[in-house]
């Protein structure tokens, strides 16, 4: 079968077509880029633009870049504050008239490493982290989903989040080099490894395929490995929870 899987992110919104057996994208990824007002309204159009692109008909995976309780965003993340107790699997589905699976996206990106990538067959706890705009993470125990672990939420010295001072975005932000924000992102390792205590960090997201230049930074103890699956991993793990979260006859 054959899924559509969409990952909403702060700069850009991107869909492919999914193989929900092999994990593999049978499409090319068509990316539009996130409304600058990032308001549900304009969102919603955005999504049901990405949707009629392929012509599809089926049920629809979201990762999105915030807690996700029930479909209900539970925070607002790096979008704008009128996202606060939005139910977006609800209004994603409106738009575009099929059904619609919602989770963190961060959690999408771990669905398609445990499922099709370096995480298959991994047990105990797996911390999936993305680097993206924001710091996402997916916590899986055993292969099963604990969702909702925002560790780039958690307050930093003088910033509001951890996130704006470790994530792409503050790499970006403040010009910094990838040996520079590689001491700033194992600062922020160092917190995930003291909080959760894992057996294994999976980094997916945009800078997950620059991992060897900053590698030298990473000082914790719990093994660090980058996901095969990048900056896909996000579409392929959203049309995978499509199906995982969909109810069962």
């Amino acid at each position: 079968m054959n899924v559509l899987g969409i990952d909403i992110g702060g700069t850009g919104m991107k869909g492919a077509l999914v193989n929900s057996l092999t994990g593999e994208m049978i499409t090319e990824r068509f990316r539009v880029p996130t409304p600058k007002s990032k308001k549900p309204k304009d969102m919603a159009k955005v999504f049901d633009k990405i949707v009629r692109h392929f012509n599809y008909s089926g049920p629809v995976g979201v990762g999105f870049p915030t807690i996700i309780k029930h479909g209900v965003c539970m925070a607002t993340g790096n979008l704008h504050k009128s996202w606060l107790g939005v139910n977006a699997k609800e209004l994603f589905s409106e738009a575009c008239g099929l059904p619609v699976t919602v989770i963190n996206d961060a959690d999408a990106a771990g669905y398609a490493v445990m499922n099709f990538g370096i995480g298959k067959g991994k047990h105990g706890l797996i911390m999936m982290i993305t680097i993206g705009t924001g710091l996402g993470s997916g916590a899986f125990l055993n292969g099963e989903l604990l969702p909702n672990f925002e560790l780039g939420q958690i307050p930093y010295k003088k910033y509001d989040k951890i996130e704006a001072y470790a994530s792409n975005s503050a790499k970006k932000n403040d010009n910094l080099s990838y040996k520079d924000w590689g001491k700033r992102f194992n600062t922020f390792l160092e917190l995930v490894e003291i909080i959760t205590c894992p057996d294994l960090i999976i980094l997916g997201g945009g800078s997950s395929k620059d991992f060897e230049k900053y590698k030298k930074q990473i000082k914790i103890q719990t093994p660090v490995i980058a996901a095969e699956l990048g900056n896909h991993a996000g579409i392929i793990g959203a049309a995978a929870a499509a199906l995982h979260e969909a109810p069962k006859d």
